[in-house]
């Protein structure tokens, strides 16, 4: 079978397909993410430290995935099988968080559900890198970003209408991370069904080889893309500090709902910046816009370490909204960074 070619326009079956499969991902482990932390503080009084150790080791697990699954998917003609795992791992994951009665569990279950985020990540961005025109890079990604940040509204939404109706937070708690399974499944069979890959060459380089040969642009991109990361806080321990911050003015169920609508706006403020943020940059270049992006994030999370107690809902509103602004400009156009600084598709 010959490979689909470029599509003329960048609006095809493949980005269509990709970003209605990641906003199926995002309602799953959005959801999830949502009712965590206070799930979390109903297991235990230590929540915060628990957090920030399941958080880490997640991130560090995908991070792991991304570098030794991306160099392997290199050496294939085809990544979308490994993509469709990845998807599945994720989707099937966070229900283990409804059998928790420790942390314990709730860490395997983040684990394996970025294990999963790790797998696919770098390779679906190389498929939908493959899939448009250079000049069309921007607005695919950002489309994608923007289905995705879609799922990562509705989720939170979900989980603030399951916990507001029932009684038992609990209960509730435990029926929303049942409830994952759909969209998560739903998001494999998207993926597998609506995507057509172009297939690439394989490149037989080993492990370090493929280092070595990546751009030294890229490299050095890199360094300042992992410095930004290592002062981005996670978003479970944004939500917790401002549960725990309003929990005396709103009472415990009061400040786990709008924890999850905090969640929901920021996600709903990244929706809405990323397709333009990839229109932009298709105009005048991702570089400048990262960097802009980069430093809100720097402000914002100066920010939130400064609330202490004069925090305030509107305050934390502010502070949510600019998070969804530098996130959307972060995942959007890190992609196409990476498509523009590494040209050679065998290596991307």
């Amino acid at each position: 079978m010959n490979d689909p070619p470029v599509a003329k326009g960048w609006f095809n079956r493949t980005v269509i397909g990709a970003g209605l499969t990641s906003m199926l991902a995002d309602v799953c482990y959005e959801m999830a993410a949502a009712a965590l932390p206070s799930f979390l503080r109903s297991l235990t009084s230590l929540a915060a430290p628990f957090v920030g150790l399941i958080e880490g080791s997640a991130d560090a697990i995908s991070n792991f995935a991304k570098l030794t699954v991306g160099w392997y998917s290199d050496r294939l003609t085809r990544r979308k099988p490994l993509v469709v795992f990845g998807y599945a791992l994720t989707g099937l994951s966070q229900a283990l968080f409804a059998f928790a009665v420790g942390w314990p569990l709730v860490f395997v279950g983040k684990s394996l559900g970025w294990l999963g985020k790790g797998i696919r990540g770098p390779l679906r961005n190389a498929i939908l890198a493959d899939a448009v025109a250079a000049e069309d890079r921007g607005k695919a990604f950002g489309f994608h970003r923007a289905g995705d940040t879609i799922g990562a509204v509705v989720g939170p939404l979900i989980a603030y209408a399951i916990l507001r109706e029932m009684p038992e937070s609990a209960s509730a708690f435990r029926l929303i991370f049942l409830l994952t399974l759909i969209p998560g499944i739903g998001a494999a069979l998207t993926f597998a069904l609506l995507i057509r890959e172009r297939s690439h060459p394989a490149n037989p380089r080993q492990f370090m080889a493929s280092l070595r040969a990546l751009p030294t642009d890229f490299r050095r991109w890199l360094v300042g893309v992992g410095v930004f990361g290592f002062g981005d806080c996670s978003d479970k321990l944004l939500i917790l500090v401002a549960t725990v911050t309003l929990e005396p003015t709103l009472g415990t169920k009061g400040a786990a709902e709008f924890g999850i609508l905090l969640y929901a706006w920021r996600n709903l403020a990244q929706a809405l910046i990323a397709y333009p943020v990839g229109v932009l940059s298709d105009r005048i270049g991702p570089r400048r816009i990262l960097i802009a992006g980069y430093v809100l994030g720097a402000i914002v999370m100066t920010g939130f370490a400064a609330m202490g107690e004069l925090a305030s809902r509107p305050a934390f509103l502010v502070l949510f909204t600019l998070a969804g602004t530098y996130l959307a400009v972060e995942e959007a156009l890190e992609g196409v960074m990476t498509a523009d600084l590494v040209p050679d598709r065998s290596l991307r």
